[in-house]
This record gives C-alpha cells, sequence and structure tokens, in this order.
C-alpha cells in the first residue's frame, strides 16, 4: 500500500472510532432519556463505567507529513541562437549576474536577472520594458554613463561596448538575441541538457537550473488542506534527527499522474517550506524529512476526551458530569479537536469536574 493510502486508511479509522464513540454515548444517553434540559437519575446504576477529568490546556492540532529535501523546482534554459555547444557552466556550480551560463560557437551566453524572457536585439532606438530590465543589470554590472529607464540610447550602446569588450565579443553596441538569459536570481546548474560538440538549433534545451537554496516539499491530501496556510511555521526533523524551523513559502493545487496501475490522477496540494537554518542542511542536497505542521491551536480552553461527547436527541452534544453519587447532563458547544480530546464550553462547566466517558 502507498504511503497516502496508508494514511487515507489511518483518517478513516479515527473518525470511525470517533463517530463509534459519539453514537455509543448517544445510545448510553438515550438510555437514561437524556435531553438539553433533562438531568440524569440519581441512582447508582446510572453513572458511567469509566470517568475522566475536565481539564484546562492548550490544545494544539498538529500532523506530521513526509518531504522531500532539494533544490526546488528545475527551470529549462532554451538556446536563442543555433550553432555548437563549446562551453557549459559545470553541473551543481552557482553562477551569478553577469557570469557566463554556456557557450555556442565560443561566443557567450550571460546570466542576468530579470522575470521578462529575452526576446529581441537591443539596439539604439529600442524602446520598452526589455531595455529597462537589461540596463538595470547593465548598470548594477558597473557599465555607467546612461539613463535606465526604457530607452536603448547611444550611451547605453556605448557602455553595451565595453561590456562585450570584457566578453571577448565584437564592440558592436547591440545585444544580440541569444547573448542573455534572465533568472530570478542566482543560478544553480543542476544538468546539462547537451553535450559540449553538440550542434543544437534555436529553442533546443541546453541546461537547466535550481534556485541556491535547499526547500521541503511536502504532497498533501486535499482532505488536510487546513495544513497548507502559507506563512505558518512548521518543523522539519531532517536525517540525522536534528530538528529545524521552517516557513511555508508556497502551496498549489498539482495533480499527481504517478499512479501506473491505471488509476484515476489524483489531486494534490503541493507545499513548499523554507528552511530557517542552512546551516542544519548542509551536505543533504536530496533527502527525506519529516514536517510537523500545525494547523490550529487553541490556548487556555477547556477540554475533555472525545469519547466523552453524548450527541443529544435534539441536536448538539453534552457531557455527562458526575457528582458523587450523581449525574447530570450538561450541554456544551465544541471547538477543536485535537490529541483524542475537544475544546468545549457551556454553562457551569469548570476545570477538574468528573465526566463520564461511555463504554
Amino acid at each position: 500500500m502507498t504511503r497516502a493510502g496508508r494514511r487515507r486508511t489511518g483518517r478513516v479509522i479515527v473518525v470511525a472510532l470517533v463517530g463509534l464513540a459519539i453514537a455509543g454515548a448517544a445510545a448510553a444517553a438515550a438510555g437514561v432519556g437524556l435531553s438539553k434540559d433533562g438531568a440524569a437519575g440519581n441512582q447508582n446504576d446510572d453513572l458511567p463505567p469509566a470517568t475522566a477529568k475536565v481539564t484546562r490546556q492548550t490544545l494544539v492540532d498538529t500532523q506530521t507529513e513526509s518531504g522531500d529535501l532539494s533544490y526546488g523546482d528545475t527551470t529549462k534554459v532554451l538556446a536563442k541562437a543555433g550553432g555548437t555547444v563549446t562551453g557549459l557552466a559545470a553541473e551543481g556550480t552557482v553562477v551569478k549576474q553577469g557570469q557566463v551560463l554556456y557557450r555556442i560557437d565560443n561566443k557567450p551566453t550571460v546570466l542576468l536577472y530579470g522575470s521578462l524572457p529575452a526576446y529581441r536585439a537591443l539596439s539604439s532606438g529600442t524602446e520598452g520594458p526589455d531595455v529597462k530590465q537589461f540596463e538595470k543589470n547593465l548598470y548594477a554590472l558597473g557599465y555607467r554613463g546612461f539613463t535606465v529607464d526604457e530607452t536603448f540610447s547611444d550611451n547605453t550602446a556605448e557602455a553595451v561596448e565595453e561590456w562585450q569588450d570584457d566578453l571577448g565579443l565584437d564592440e558592436t553596441g547591440t545585444v544580440d538575441l541569444g547573448r542573455v538569459t534572465y533568472a530570478n536570481g542566482q543560478a544553480r546548474i543542476d544538468t546539462h541538457e547537451a553535450d559540449i560538440g553538440a550542434s543544437i538549433q534555436p529553442g533546443g534545451a541546453i541546461l537547466s537550473y535550481t534556485g541556491t537554496s535547499r526547500v521541503v516539499v511536502v504532497e498533501l491530501e486535499v482532505a488536510d488542506q487546513r495544513l497548507a496556510k502559507k506563512g505558518s511555521g512548521v518543523k522539519v526533523t531532517v536525517p540525522s534527527g536534528t530538528v529545524v524551523n521552517g516557513k511555508i513559502i508556497g502551496t498549489r493545487t498539482v495533480i499527481d499522474t504517478s499512479d501506473t496501475s491505471g488509476g484515476d490522477p489524483e489531486t494534490k496540494i503541493e507545499v513548499t517550506i523554507a528552511i530557517s537554518d542552512a546551516k542544519a542542511v548542509v551536505g543533504l542536497d536530496e533527502a527525506s524529512v519529516k514536517v510537523g505542521f500545525t494547523a490550529a491551536q487553541r490556548k487556555n480552553v477547556l477540554t475533555v476526551p472525545i469519547a466523552a461527547l453524548l450527541a443529544l436527541a435534539e441536536g448538539g452534544y453534552g457531557v455527562q458530569v458526575v457528582d458523587g453519587t450523581s449525574t447530570r447532563i450538561v450541554t456544551v458547544d465544541t471547538g477543536l479537536f485535537a490529541g483524542g480530546r475537544v475544546e468545549v464550553s457551556g454553562s457551569g462547566l469548570t476545570a477538574g469536574m468528573t465526566v463520564g466517558v461511555p463504554a
């Protein structure tokens, strides 16, 4: 059985047990004619078979799931110009702004920062947001003498010529398509999609990269969506047993098609978690980890065992308060369920009271 299958089966059992406990309690209540306004008799045979205390405590809804530690999603770099691959940044290395990602026909393609892909050549007179994105990078790399705006001016062309000279390129002042590739930040080279010496056409995949920070990815069942709250803190246990703080930085709905037995694709909630202490995962490029989620927390509330709840005939729930040899029913409102207990509130209900737990 798969991990997801085991988890689903476990949940069904828990729900069934809670349902049986409440149903049994309801039957016990019906046996003595309990209602919201009624009270149990004072005979000794009305005493429950077991009892528990009403406690005041912090109730926390937690759940532990398996996750994968990695560098996150990969992005493929597609060649903008054809030719022979003559150089590739080594796998596992980090390429920064202004550094060379790869070479085609011995001409470098440089990594720059930005969200807009390069889609045309840039030269004097060109205007648009792609010009401004390029000029921001050129300025950050130390090439000055122009205004960073959406116009590629003659001054910009002069700065480009200096940049080209430093790269060993012909000083044309024009940024040819294929000379730069944009990423949101530093790129860790994941895999080579083409070999050195291979001929590549425009649009062909040449390499793939990831981000430089390790993250944890957890796939949750849709029923567990309450756990996937962006910004929430989690506890990540790495293979060494060390527990590291993490934070949910992204969630998305994905379709899991990994089942090869012919079953229907499953909808999952993919949760991405950032690690707060990078030193704690040094050397763990990829690993399986445990992630402790906290879905909800209620501080300083009254709680009873879930099995102490009585389903009342009129609807809602109550608990059987035991006072010496007599019992009475107190109607309660329920809140958070967690750890086998439930948050309750009701008139006259206080910590330390004894409540019945039906068999």
